[in-house]
């Protein structure tokens, strides 16, 4: 049954209804009863401030750093008042008077209907302001247009209030910057939801253990148990979305010290500018070894050498740049003529000893040595349109390495895997410590090259070493 009432309306009551007028398409019985139905389901929402002040505090607190659901939030604010700033503006400080929030509101903006630019400040009670301000620029980012979308840009907090300001940018951006600036727990209380039982163990595990668990990736774990010395850069680039050599060195050490200490495989790490201090209580020398050619290969791995000195309870790394910039040479020069690289290595050396404040030669020398075997692989891999690597052109690929280093070399198959010997070498003339330097280097670049062609896949086994006495260097490599 249809009632027809005559009724007065004042202007600002017209005006809190325009946007639903417009939405009906000037159908103002339409209007009327979308603005009812609103109200039913809005009334506990308006009597909010009803509840006790001290509860309703702790309710805001509870939810400081997650966004309002988008359902809620459409039904706090119409998403149709997304095309008139002004009107946004009035409708927001109407509904906080109402709520008796005692709240300062006021924005600003470039353009009415399509701003770029937004500023907002609002000046109350810190938990209200701090949750007007998530739900108003939740409202901004979610329905800003297609063709205008808004990021934040920055938020302020200023003495007894907040400021955000918001600029044109793109929808995913938007997002992000919500999810840095408001919604950092969202994610985590996600998944705390999705797998109550799981999380309720590790965090106990954590707390009876006065955080002395150690969580690493499967693959870091896996490697530990096979005695290789795992790095941990699938975490890293999993954090970063990038490859790891391709993140910023500053962005590096910043992920080094969240990894390290989230998952407890130290204490605490410290960045002094390019250089790091790792903090651990490790007590068998074994272990501490394995922690510094891990973070030494890690760093490696984006591009940059370090040294590493350790002493009862820390790690130091030292930012070389000098170092990587000579090696960067040689390796290059490698590429571009046929020069010998025992000859080149020999050149190092002598760089090396010239060199003040270098504690850790040998890392100086796998650095160089990997960098060789894998530079020379890519080269063979561009040169000879190689897809994939398999015994025979990793054997050719090696041969023309054996070259440069004028040795005799010899291959054998035994099964899936590949025995390599090395018959003749001229690095090693008389045994000195010079000497097994530089060998110490060659077999970093056989192991490098290995690595490239086969990844994890394969494995490694020294069986003889010219350096060592015998007859000849025999190698295995088993690849399963």
């Amino acid at each position: 049954m249809i009632v027809t009432r005559h009724i007065s309306l004042d202007n600002d009551c017209l005006l809190k209804m325009e946007p639903y007028v417009e939405k009906h398409k000037g159908n103002f019985s339409a209007a009327i009863r979308e603005i009812i139905d609103r109200a039913g389901k809005n009334s506990e929402l308006e009597n909010i401030s009803t509840i006790d002040d001290t509860l309703f505090k702790w309710m805001l607190n509870e939810t400081d750093g997650l966004l309002v659901p988008d359902n809620v939030l459409n039904d706090m604010i119409d998403p149709m008042l997304i095309n008139s700033m002004g009107k946004l503006e009035e409708y927001l400080k109407n509904k906080f008077s109402e709520l008796e929030w005692n709240v300062d509101f006021s924005m600003k903006y470039d353009n009415d209907a399509l701003p770029q630019e937004v500023l907002i400040e609002i000046k109350g009670a810190p938990q209200k302001i701090r949750f007007i301000a998530r739900m108003l620029a939740q409202f901004l980012v979610n329905n800003s247009p297609e063709n205008a979308p808004l990021e934040i840009s920055s938020v302020f907090n200023l003495d007894g209030g907040i400021r955000v300001e918001l600029t044109k940018s793109s929808k995913k951006e938007g997002t992000d910057s919500l999810v840095e600036s408001f919604g950092g727990l969202n994610e985590v209380i996600t998944a705390i939801k999705s797998r109550p039982v799981f999380w309720k163990s590790v965090i106990n595990g954590h707390l009876l253990s006065n955080y002395n668990m150690v969580t690493v990736h499967r693959n870091y774990f896996e490697d530990l148990l096979s005695g290789k010395v795992p790095m941990g850069e699938i975490t890293i680039e999993t954090l970063a979305k990038k490859p790891i050599q391709e993140i910023p060195l500053k962005e590096m050490l910043s992920l080094v010290k969240e990894v390290y200490e989230t998952s407890r495989v130290v204490d605490r790490v410290e960045i002094d500018r390019e250089n790091l201090i790792l903090f651990h209580s490790y007590r068998n020398k074994d272990v501490i070894e394995k922690l510094r050619t891990s973070i030494v290969s890690l760093l490696e791995a984006n591009g940059h050498l370090y040294d590493a000195r350790s002493t009862a309870n820390m790690v130091v790394l030292t930012h070389r740049p000098d170092v990587g910039i000579k090696i960067n040479e040689i390796v290059n020069n490698l590429k571009i003529s046929n020069s010998r690289v025992d000859q080149d290595l020999i050149m190092f050396m002598a760089f090396l000893k010239g060199l003040k404040n270098i504690p850790d030669i040998p890392v100086s020398l796998t650095a160089l040595g990997r960098r060789i075997g894998v530079s020379l692989m890519e080269e063979y891999e561009k040169e000879n349109n190689v897809k994939t690597w398999e015994h025979q052109n990793f054997q050719k690929a090696l041969e023309i390495i054996d070259s440069k280093l004028h040795r005799d070399s010899e291959w054998k198959t035994e099964g899936k895997n590949l025995l390599y010997t090395v018959k003749k070498c001229n690095l090693v003339a008389d045994g000195s410590n010079f000497d097994s330097y530089i060998c110490h280097t060659i077999r970093e670049t056989f192991k490098g090259a290995m690595n490239y062609a086969y990844g994890n896949r394969a494995e490694l086994e020294i069986k003889k070493l010219l350096s060592h006495g015998d007859q000849c260097c025999e190698v295995l490599i088993r690849v399963p």
